[in-house]
């Protein structure tokens, strides 16, 4: 992260020709400006913390997602199972 040098900036504008007023005025503005983008910009960041939480959820939500699966899976084979029962039963 860079950090924004408001007092070299006005004075950059004072001896490109900006009234001093003028030139605090922008060089305050900018200054807020830069703080602003530079706290909304660590808002962004994920942290080490983050990522590893992520992870976790994701291995999380995995896992059921695998067992939700193989209880379709035993449920269909189980019906399967009686329909063939079912139907030899019946041929005979």
């Amino acid at each position: 992260m860079t950090t924004f040098d408001a007092l070299a900036y006005f004075e950059k504008l004072k001896a490109a020709g900006v009234p001093e007023e003028q030139a605090r005025v922008q060089a305050n503005a900018f200054r807020d400006f830069s703080a602003i983008q530079e706290k909304n910009n660590r808002k962004e960041l994920a942290t080490k913390a983050d990522l590893r939480e992520s992870e976790l959820r994701l291995q999380k939500e995995i896992e059921v997602s695998k067992r939700d699966i193989l209880k379709w899976l035993i449920g269909l084979l189980l019906t399967q199972s009686a329909l063939l029962i079912a139907v030899f039963a019946f041929l005979k």
